[in-house]
Order: structure tokens, then sequence, then C-alpha cells
């Protein structure tokens, strides 16, 4: 900032009144053009995302993921929701710690422990808290309306398969459950994230290609969108649109193929010139040339897009909605590479202390590496493309599990290394 001392020496009262006009008026200027951002972040109804990554040209990212979202399921009344592989507890308005684990039933400081909270803490009302171990499954016993855990399900095909049914077989009666049997619940799994120092509700929306408000929803945070090293976070999943109803068959045989025009006495049927046509050649003598030189290798065929992360063979198939990945085995302290050249977005940690890689590619792809040892890069380093990021664990555990995702939703690996 350029500096304007105050006149000295034989300075008149004149020249130290407009020096002070002149600072007063480059402070003001300031104080309005730091103000902007804070009122244009006001505005949006919501806090200033201090990762101001778009200025001098740089990408924007000060929108946030307009993708979008399903709601967050609804808890029992212990304010338990249950997913196959873990479950959560969504704190009451005025909850601590102790309140949350009388509810559930699990010890205060086995919770405290595993959330990083002290158990008198407050919490925030729709606050995430999760449980190390599972309890009793929600069921109207526990005041939910289905019976859980929450298990995932192919929305398309049922639907789609419930339409055909219905077409073929109109006159088929159904039969009701009774009512005291409800139904289970569905849905898919969110994946659950563990903050690492430095992370903030912003980069973690961005890494997931989620919008920053729906991650504050999902898991009750406050309105500055604080989130602590060592929590839990749920990644809202996308909202599925309904299948769209397959065209109906043509109802009448031959609508919609042109039909041929009768013969008549008025047009007659072309004359027969069958005669006329030449034998075909009998000459066997061999081309001058022949039609293809099989001896010459022929042009190389296209590189895949991806190599594959291990060499090794898939254990686990993907299946959208049940595994989000292909699990691929490979010898115990194998190399884990990057199946394609890109940046580390992130290196997290599962539940259970494992490691996980997570590397962004051009065409918004990102590549997930979980169930993996020894990490070698760190966070923001760039890797090519069979480049060492990591390796297998031993025994049972030495394989990797392999995410390719597209933008929100998870895609099958299997085209992009085969």
């Amino acid at each position: 900032m350029p500096q304007n001392p105050r006149p000295t020496g034989g300075g008149s009262d004149e020249d130290t009144q407009m020096h002070n006009m002149v600072l007063g008026r480059k402070l003001r200027l300031m104080a309005l053009a730091s103000g902007s951002a804070l009122v244009l972040a006001a505005c949006e109804g919501q806090p200033l995302d201090f990762d101001l990554r778009g200025i001098n040209g740089g990408f924007s990212t000060a929108k946030a993921a307009t993708a979008p979202v399903a709601a967050r399921p609804k808890p029992d009344n212990r304010g338990v929701i249950s997913y196959p592989n873990y479950q959560v507890a969504v704190a009451q308005r005025g909850d601590t710690l102790e309140d949350v684990a009388a509810r559930v039933g699990i010890a205060a400081a086995s919770l405290a422990s595993y959330n990083g909270i002290a158990p008198n803490v407050p919490l925030r009302k729709g606050e995430i808290i999760a449980l190390p171990n599972r309890v009793a499954e929600p069921s109207p016993a526990t005041g939910a309306a289905t019976t859980g855990p929450i298990k995932p399900v192919d929305i398309s095909s049922l639907a789609g398969n419930a339409i055909d049914n219905a077409a073929a077989t109109p006159g088929v009666q159904t039969t009701a459950l009774p009512r005291n049997t409800p139904a289970a619940q569905t849905g898919k799994e969110p994946v659950r994230h563990r903050v690492e120092r430095g992370e903030t509700a912003f980069t973690v929306a961005r890494l997931y290609g989620v919008p920053v408000k729906a991650l504050a929803e999902w898991n009750g945070l406050g309105p500055d969108f604080k989130i602590r090293e060592g929590q839990f976070l749920l990644i809202p999943v996308a909202q599925q649109s309904p299948p769209k109803r397959k065209a109906e068959a043509n109802p009448l045989p031959g609508v919609g193929s042109p039909t041929p025009e009768p013969p008549s006495s008025s047009k007659p049927l072309p004359k027969d010139d069958t005669s006329a046509v030449p034998a075909p050649a009998t000459d066997t003598a061999k081309p001058s040339k022949p039609v293809a030189d099989v001896g010459k290798t022929t042009k190389a065929t296209k590189a895949t897009k991806m190599a594959a992360p291990v060499n090794g063979s898939i254990i686990r198939a993907y299946a959208k909605g049940k595994n989000e990945g292909i699990n691929i085995k490979g010898a115990p302290g194998g190399a884990v590479s990057a199946a394609d050249a890109g940046t580390v977005a992130a290196i997290t940690k599962s539940a259970e202390g494992v490691p996980i890689v997570v590397v962004r590619h051009g065409g918004n792809l990102l590549t997930v590496y979980a169930n993996v040892t020894d990490v070698s890069v760190s966070k923001g380093d760039s890797v090519k493309r069979g480049q060492s990021i990591a390796k297998l664990r031993d025994g049972k555990d030495s394989y990797v599990h392999f995410e390719v995702r597209k933008g929100f939703d998870s895609v099958d690996p299997a085209p992009f290394i085969n």
C-alpha cells in the first residue's frame, strides 16, 4: 500500500487536514472492498468460502454442485439410522453424548472416544454421531416405520419388472401384506467420510461433488458450516429419478410397415428377362494381387483408457448400490498403481483406520483405491499412469477396492480397464 507520510517541517494546518482527508478516504475504500465479499457471502445465505481459487483466471469454486440429492433417511425414536456396513445416531436438541449413549445402549466413554467429543459437550440438533459397534436394528418396537438396516435396491429394474408384469397379467389379483408386517427400508448407503486436519465443509463437498448446503443438512452442521478433525460425515446420495416406461409395442400386426401393392389386370407384371442374364464366369485363375496381405501386422488397437491398479483377478464385481467398485486380488505387499495420470485429491481412512486414496483425473473422473497400506503419495501430488501409490495388505486382505466415479455417481470400472 502506498505510504502517505504526514507533512513535517514547515507544513501548515491546511496540509495536515488535507493529509487526513486523503488517508481517511483510502481507509474507507479498503473497508468497502473487503466488506463486499462478506456481503456477497451473506446474500447467498452461507459463510464465505476462503478457498478462493477462482482469482486471476483460475477455475471458480464459489458455486457448489447443483446435482439433486435425496433427503436423509428418518431415524427411529432412538435417533438410529442403520446401514449394512455401519450405524449412526442423530442428536436431538439439547443432547450430549451421554444422552445419545443412554438411548442407544453404548458406553458414553466409547462413543466419545470414537467421535472425538467430550461426553458432556452440547450437540447440535441433527448432528451425526457414528456408532462404534452395532446396536439393535430399527423396527416398529424402536419407533421406526420400517425395519432395518436400509438395504440397497435397484429401483430401475424393480419398477421396470413391475410395469412389465402388470402389462402382461392385468387380471392377476394381489394379496396385501398384513398390517403388522412392515416392509424393509431401501436406499443407497452413503459414503462415510472422516474429516482430516485442514479440511472444511467446502473442500469435502467439492471432493465428492455434492452441494455444501446438502452436506450441512445431512450432518446437522451449524450456520458457519464448521467441522472438526476426526468427525464422521455422511455424504449425501443422488436423488434417483423414476424409471422411464418402455414404449408399448404396436397392438395390431402390420401397423407401421409398408403394405405391398397387389397385382392387377391394369398393370401387368414385369417381363421375365432372366434368360438374358449372362452366365457367371468360370475362370478360376488367381487374381493378380491378393485381396489382403495377412503377413503384415495390422494397425495396433487403441490403448485402454485406464490401467488396472493391480495385476490380479477380480474377486468381486461391480453392483450398483451394493458394491460401488470392483475388488482386485493380488500378491500381498504388491504395488497399487494409479490407473491414469492425475492429482491426489484426498488421502483418508475408513472407519477401521485403513487408508483410502482418491485421485482426480480429467473429464470429471475420480478413482478411489481402498483397503491399501503404505501409501507413498501425499495430497496434492501429481501422479503418472502406472505410478505406485500404495501397497496391498497381507493375508486374505491382499486386494484393492477400486472405484471410478464420474461426476456424482459411481460407474462400473470394468469398461475403463478392459
